[in-house]
C-alpha cells in the first residue's frame, strides 16, 4: 500500500501538477503552476473521483495502478466536467472497459459530446448515497459551481468532501498534497485570484452550495485544485464565503491606461490624496502591464475602484474597455466607482466609461474628470476631489 498518497481511509490522492501551462483557460497566469486533483477510494467497490488533464494520463494511471495494481475500478464518478478534470475519460474508460460512470443528468450529455463516452451509467440526485464498501458516497448538486452539471460528493464515515472546483486555487502541489505538510502561505492569495477569475460571477450558486454543505461535519476538503485541506478549513470556507457574498476590505484599486504619461499623472495625484485622506490600502494597476487577472483580484478584495483612460481613436482605450467587459461579467456587487481620463482634441473616454459602468452594480462616486491634452492646476484639484469622495465613502463604511 502507497501510504504516501493516503489521505484519510482508503482514500488516496492521484493527482498531477502542471508546471508547462502559462495561462489558464488561455487567459490567466500561472506562475506558481497548478495542480490536478484526482482521488481514488479503494474499498471493496473502487471508485475513480473526477480525473486529470489527458496531457497527464501515463503519469496518472502510474500512480493509480501503484495503489491497485491490475483490479478494476468499479466506479467513475464525475463531479465537473471542465477538461482538465474530465479529459482522461475516454483513455479511463478504455483500461477499464467495465467501469460504471457516475453522475447527474447534466453530466453524461457533455461526456458523451466532448468524447463520445457512453456505456453503464449512473445517474444520481442531489442525496443519492453510493456504498462502496466501508466508504459510504452522498451526492450534492451544486449547479453553476460554476458550470451546470457540478455536484459535490461527500464520503461520510471520514468527513471528506470531494469538491470538484469548490474551495480551489491556482498553484502546482511542491512535494505534498495535504496542507498539513506543506507551506500554504503562497496559496491564499492565488485562491483569491483562482475565485475572481474562474468562479466570481457565481456568487449566488456559491451561496447556495454553502448553505447547502453547512451542517456537514467536513473533515477534509478534496478539490480539483490546490491541496487537500485538513487543518485550514475554515480559514478556506470563510474565503469562499466573503468573496461569494462580495464582502471586502476597505482599498482602493486604481486602474488606468496611459500611452504618453499624462492620465498616469492623474493617477498618481488620486492616490496621493488618497493616502492624505488616511486610505492605507492602495493598489494601482498600469492595465497593459499588468495581466487583469492581478486587477480582477483586487477588485474583489477592496470596496474602493477609480479607472482611468485616454481616448483612443475616438473611443475608449482597448485595455481599459476589455477590463470593464471582465468587472461587467463577474457582476460584482457592492464596489464604488470613481472615473477620469484624458484626451487631445475630442473627449470620449470618460462617456464611454460611464456608460459601460451604468450597465453594472457600481455605486458611482464623485465627479468623473476629463483632462485635456496634459495636467494643469485645476485637474490637480479635480483629483484631489475624486479622491476625497472616494475617501469620505469609503469612511462612511467605518461607522
Amino acid at each position: 500500500m502507497n501510504i504516501k498518497s493516503k489521505i484519510e481511509g482508503n482514500v488516496h490522492y492521484v493527482g498531477v501538477n502542471d508546471r508547462h501551462k502559462d495561462l489558464f483557460e488561455g487567459m490567466w497566469p500561472l506562475p506558481y503552476g497548478v495542480s490536478y486533483n484526482s482521488y481514488l477510494i479503494d474499498d471493496d467497490m473502487i471508485a475513480l473521483i473526477d480525473t486529470v488533464d489527458v496531457c497527464y494520463f501515463e503519469i496518472y494511471l502510474r500512480k493509480i495502478r501503484a495503489i491497485i495494481g491490475d483490479r478494476k475500478i468499479n466506479y467513475l464518478i464525475i463531479n465537473h466536467m471542465e477538461p482538465d478534470h474530465s479529459g482522461s475519460i475516454r483513455l479511463i474508460k478504455q483500461y477499464y472497459p467495465d467501469i460504471v460512470i457516475v453522475g447527474n443528468k447534466q453530466t453524461f450529455g457533455m461526456i458523451e459530446g466532448f468524447y463520445g463516452v457512453t456505456g453503464e451509467q449512473y445517474m444520481v440526485k442531489d442525496g443519492d448515497f453510493l456504498a462502496l464498501g466501508k466508504h459510504i458516497l452522498k451526492f450534492y448538486m451544486t449547479p453553476m459551481v460554476h458550470w451546470p452539471e457540478t455536484m459535490m460528493t461527500f464520503e461520510k464515515n471520514h468527513g471528506i468532501l470531494f469538491a470538484g472546483d469548490g474551495f480551489g486555487c491556482f498553484g502546482a502541489l511542491d512535494g505534498g498534497f495535504l496542507d498539513s505538510r506543506i507551506n500554504t502561505d503562497r496559496y491564499w492569495d492565488e485562491m483569491v485570484r483562482y475565485y475572481s477569475n474562474i468562479v466570481g460571477k457565481y456568487g449566488g450558486p456559491v451561496q447556495r452550495a454553502l448553505q447547502k454543505l453547512a451542517d456537514l461535519p467536513i473533515s477534509v476538503i478534496c478539490s480539483t485544485h490546490g491541496p487537500v485541506w485538513t487543518e485550514n478549513i475554515p480559514r478556506v470556507i470563510d474565503i469562499y464565503d466573503r468573496l461569494s457574498r462580495y464582502e471586502a476590505e476597505e482599498g482602493v484599486v486604481i486602474a488606468y491606461g496611459t500611452m504618453y504619461g499624462n492620465t498616469e499623472l492623474m493617477a498618481e495625484k488620486i492616490a496621493e490624496e488618497l493616502s492624505a485622506r488616511d486610505i492605507r490600502n492602495i493598489v494601482m494597476y498600469n492595465v497593459n502591464r499588468t495581466n487583469h487577472s492581478y486587477i480582477l483580484a483586487d477588485v474583489f478584495r477592496y470596496r474602493g475602484l477609480i479607472v482611468g483612460a485616454p481616448t483612443y481613436s475616438g473611443s475608449l482605450y482597448p485595455a481599459v474597455e476589455d477590463l470593464f467587459t471582465k468587472l461587467l461579467l463577474r457582476e460584482i456587487k457592492g464596489r464604488y466607482l470613481g472615473l477620469f481620463g484624458s484626451f487631445c482634441w475630442a473627449g470620449t473616454a470618460v462617456k464611454k466609461m460611464g456608460e459601460i459602468a451604468s450597465k453594472g452594480n457600481f455605486e458611482l462616486v464623485g465627479d468623473p474628470i476629463e483632462m485635456k491634452q496634459s495636467m494643469k492646476d485645476i485637474t490637480y484639484t479635480q483629483c484631489a476631489h475624486l479622491a476625497g469622495a472616494m475617501a469620505d465613502r469609503l469612511k462612511k463604511d467605518r461607522r
